[in-house]
């Protein structure tokens, strides 16, 4: 009978992320460059896309209270990534630290978990990829892909024309996988590039919009409690503390990304220093930026208007019908906002592969995902494998529905990684840690608590899908994992 509750030794941990040599990941990353990864992760699709659909379907001009809400839950969470970071600098973020702390079953949960974290939100951002290249196309060349290889099959247009495929979105993981296949230093400098660029061009929509705004449409602030039914059927609370709350589930997706740095741990030079600069700095730049650009945004259109027609490409759509002077800002917010999204993209990838790096070394999952390329020391075949898995849902689900199984896969994350830390402060006290969270147990249970609330606002759908998707975890785990697993052997 196996033990589902071995601990992985904080020991070996330690001595594994020490390793170096061809088996290894290669250590390249400064502080730096993990602040630069963090906001490369954060700034993207939840803040272009999301922040529309929220005020649209839940909070209306209060989604900046929701991206409060959602900043105080990911920095109550965030606080506990940074002490398991600094203390375990191993790939894996929170399977990882789940391993050592709550056992091999916690761990393998956690590990399948993120699969909707990072898998589905890289296909949520190629989705989003997608609606603002074609947005480009009008644009600049009076074009557009056509509706059927744009969309998913569960999708038809105000004219009739079912979805059949979404190429675009294929065709940007079939590049950055690339790019990671290439290396993690190359990954970081273009991501830091990138980086560069989108931050310009939110800082500059938030300026030029400001003079924009009309007070009218944040009137009220807080719509009264109601019910709003999206285009697939699904009734949402709106309006009131639920739309406030229903909100902060869907923005949280704009924060996820600031806990990818910590699936890089294995590759930065000084972790135990930088792992906590690079997760809380840029989360901290990005909620400020959050704030104030859904204060723009719900000001210069109207909320309702991003549930018809400035539903796609919200931005955009609120530059060309409200902004007359800067018709250009429209055009270069969108290749701002493509470039934006590739970082993402490429973030979440590059966390994807590492988490089932460091499981496949635990003999979780197939040793497959553990694979290095013999020149480049990246995980190779897991990025091809997981360049189809993640297309086959960017080509055929609906970026709302994959969106959603995201946040609520990462808040599941967020609350086991609080957990965690008060689980270690008992079993392993005396262990170094260059960085502590502060005021603990009471910022990891509040950081829980927090993200509970946020998976309670997000709707029984996404229970649901959450529910099913551990199921299959759970049939994985016991039909194949715990016969592998290494510390089960032992």
């Amino acid at each position: 009978m196996a033990n589902i509750w071995v601990k992985k030794p904080l020991k070996q941990l330690m001595n594994e992320a020490e390793a170096s040599g061809e088996g290894s990941l290669k250590r390249t990353l400064s502080a730096g460059n993990l602040v630069a990864l963090g906001i490369g992760a954060i700034i993207g699709a939840g803040l272009f896309v999301r922040t529309a659909a929220a005020a649209a379907e839940s909070a209306g001009p209060s989604v900046t209270i929701s991206f409060i809400l959602a900043a105080v839950g990911c920095a109550l969470a965030g606080l506990c990534y940074a002490e398991f970071a600094s203390m375990i600098p191993i790939a894996g973020s929170a399977y990882t630290y789940s391993y050592a702390t709550m056992g091999e079953f916690v761990a393998w949960t956690i590990g399948w978990d993120l699969v909707l974290e990072y898998a589905l939100g890289a296909a949520t951002v190629s989705i989003a990829w997608s609606e603002y290249l074609n947005k480009l196309l009008a644009t600049l060349f009076g074009t557009e892909i056509p509706y059927q290889w744009c969309h998913s099959p569960f999708q038809v247009s105000e004219l009739g024309t079912q979805g059949i495929m979404n190429i675009p979105a294929v065709f940007i993981l079939f590049c950055l996988t690339l790019l990671l296949i290439r290396g993690v230093q190359e990954s970081a400098t273009v991501n830091a590039v990138i980086v560069v660029l989108k931050v310009a061009i939110v800082i500059l929509f938030i300026a030029l919009g400001w003079q924009y705004i009309n007070p009218a449409n944040h009137m009220p602030y807080i719509p009264e409690a109601t019910k709003v039914v999206d285009g697939a059927g699904v009734s949402h609370d709106f309006g009131g503390f639920w739309g406030i709350v229903g909100g902060a589930g869907t923005v949280f997706f704009a924060f996820i990304g600031f806990d990818a740095v910590s699936t890089a741990a294995q590759e930065a030079k000084n972790p135990s220093r930088d792992m906590p600069i690079g997760i809380l700095v840029s989360l901290v730049v990005c909620t400020i930026l959050y704030i104030l650009f859904g204060h723009v945004l719900t000001g210069v259109a109207h909320y309702s208007e991003f549930r018809t027609a400035g539903k796609e490409a919200s931005v955009v759509y609120a530059i060309q019908k409200y902004m007359h002077d800067y018709q250009w800002l429209g055009t270069m917010i969108t290749v701002a906002i493509l470039a934006g999204f590739s970082s993402v993209i490429l973030v979440m990838l590059l966390g994807q592969s590492r988490v089932f790096y460091s499981m496949a070394n635990d003999g979780l999952v197939p040793k497959v995902f553990s694979q290095l390329h013999p020149k480049f020391r990246t995980p190779y075949r897991s990025n091809l494998l997981f360049f189809v898995f993640v297309g086959i849902f960017a080509a055929f689900v609906p970026g709302d529905v994959v969106g959603d199984m995201t946040s609520i896969g990462t808040l599941f994350a967020f609350v086991l990684v609080s957990i965690g830390v008060v689980i270690m402060r008992k079993t392993d006290p005396d262990i170094e840690r260059p960085f502590r969270t502060p005021f603990s147990p009471v910022v990891p249970i509040l950081g829980a608590l927090t993200c509970l609330l946020m998976i309670y606002g997000l709707g029984h759908e996404n229970w649901m899908r959450l529910i099913v998707w551990m199921g299959i975890g759970l049939v994985i785990y016991f039909g194949y994992s715990v016969r592998r697993s290494k510390l089960q052997r032992k």
